[in-house]
């Protein structure tokens, strides 16, 4: 999910360029498929690509003109590679939108075999980039190196590209090597050959070798455990930077997603880099590779370029120099203001728990009068666990449209129980405040949750209209009085040292 979140960011980080949507009398030559004939149709392609879309969404607008013309070119490309669409949004589609995973709009998946292998679409989004992307994903997975001017044709040397070398093209390294090359076309170019010398950098080897050409750090890298699991890991492990870079270099963003991918805590320094990038690089990719292999991946962002991440945090311009470290958890640490020499120690600090978990919260409202009641996360814990009442929380976001439609069925709740002192109706801005993610689970908006007074905390997945959620309230609700400090919520504590520290 958080994964999702970060290429999400990334993605509004970069104006995707794309020609306007023009009317057109030609027949699409994008197929338009839905719960009814999806399996049927997939079943039929050996290579068919599907966008699940939503109509709202506006990059799916934006990319539906190119993705057009990409149809339009490649319907007449040997064999036929057949583009189609999903509206995902349709509640009929849903369980489609389950079943692949499709957590953001537009997402785009090749399926092959029938439908039997489905691998994420990680292409261009202009109709151009389409059309080259998809004739090299419908070609054999790893192209054969017989030349140095075979080699040279197929090898970026400011991208990734892997290769097999082998002393013949069979056995069972080789059969790993395709297996692995067919799994992860969708992300790497890979090449094989029998001379380690026709490759840019090349040494030769005695035996089945898996080499690595990346553009940073140790440029090659070799592996001769051809288990695929293990060769998935190496892969993984080599195309993350020491310091992953973050600014308006598109060459970039391959390595942004994959720092964000990663499995360890993410360490990210925000800089201007106009003023300051060369002031911070050194040492702290000094400090990257002191903590490499800890757990720690460390990224060195543009803040001009970064707004979004920063957004994200709800954090301020003014921080930077900011180093903000992120658990898998979610627990944030911060420091503000940062000076170079300042680095090394903090990390150190962060390292052994001394440094105190930074929480996201907007102001606690002066004002509070409306029927809804605002919660921010400095006032969850007095508000919902501390207050005996019976609360109905809503996590929503700012821009979510079903948040918009139940705000006004909100308000007439609210304004039911307003005479009524044992029931409070909240609401939670969910993008603008940490969610304490040990006692609540918000994977969508709106997530409603009822904590009855005796402290019965319930995800509400009931009717959305006003009798159903006042009927919930009246059956579930406990009038008893205030409970006392058994109703105490897990975070509280960290909680009462974010408050101190900001």
């Amino acid at each position: 999910m958080m994964s999702r979140v970060w290429c999400l960011l990334l993605l509004a980080s970069v104006a995707l360029v794309a020609s306007p949507a023009t009317a057109t009398e030609e027949v699409e030559k994008v197929l338009t498929l839905d719960h009814s004939n999806f399996s049927d149709v997939v079943s039929k392609h050996d290579f068919i690509v599907v966008e699940f879309y939503a109509p709202w969404c506006g990059h799916c607008k934006s990319l539906a003109p190119e993705y057009e013309k990409a149809a339009s070119v490649l319907s007449s490309h040997e064999p036929t590679i057949v583009l189609a669409k999903v509206d995902a949004n349709e509640e009929a589609n849903k369980e489609l939108a389950t079943e692949y995973k499709i957590q953001g709009f537009p997402t785009l998946k090749i399926l092959r075999n029938g439908g039997k292998s489905v691998q994420d679409y990680n292409g261009p989004r202009e109709a151009d980039g389409i059309v080259e992307y998809l004739k090299k994903q419908a070609g054999p997975a790893s192209t054969e190196i017989k030349s140095a001017e075979d080699a040279s044709s197929v090898i970026d040397e400011k991208k990734i590209f892997i290769v097999g070398v082998f002393p013949k093209f069979s056995g069972e390294e080789y059969e790993s090597f395709n297996a692995l090359a067919d799994k992860l076309r969708g992300e790497y170019d890979f090449g094989h050959t029998l001379d380690a010398k026709l490759i840019p950098r090349g040494e030769s080897v005695s035996k089945p070798t898996l080499r690595l050409l990346k553009p940073f750090d140790e440029l090659v890298v070799d592996s001769q455990d051809f288990n695929v699991e293990a060769l998935e890991k190496f892969i993984a492990a080599s195309t993350v930077p020491t310091v992953t870079v973050w600014n308006s270099d598109p060459a970039n963003h391959p390595y942004i997603n994959k720092f964000f991918e990663g499995g360890s805590s993410k360490a990210m320094l925000f800089v201007d880099f106009s003023k300051d990038q060369d002031v911070f690089e050194a040492k702290y990719k000094n400090v990257a590779t002191l903590y490499k292999g800890k757990g720690i991946s460390f990224m060195f962002g543009d803040v001009e370029s970064a707004q979004n991440a920063l957004q994200y945090f709800g954090l301020k311009t003014e921080q930077v120099p900011l180093l903000i470290v992120q658990q898998n958890d979610g627990q944030k640490y911060l420091a503000a203001n940062i000076e170079p020499d300042q680095i090394e120690s903090w990390v150190k600090d962060y390292s052994e728990g001394l440094v105190k978990p930074f929480i996201r919260s907007e102001p606690i409202p002066e004002v509070n009068d409306e029927p809804v009641k605002v919660v921010v996360r400095h006032s969850i814990q007095d508000v919902v666990f501390n207050s005996g009442k019976n609360v109905l929380l809503e996590f929503y976001a700012p821009w979510c449209g079903h948040c918009k439609s139940l705000a006004p069925i909100l308000d007439e709740v609210a304004i039911s129980f307003q005479n009524d002192p044992d029931v409070l109706i909240a609401k939670f801005d969910a993008t603008a405040n940490d969610v304490p993610k040990d006692t609540f689970e918000v994977q969508g908006f709106p997530t409603l949750y009822f904590r009855s007074a005796n402290g019965n905390l319930s995800q509400y997945e009931g009717g959305r209209t006003k009798e159903d959620i006042i009927n919930f309230i009246n059956s579930n609700r406990d009038d008893k009085s205030a409970q006392s400090s058994s109703s105490v919520e897990p975070e509280s504590e960290a909680v009462d040292s974010a408050k101190d520290e900001l």
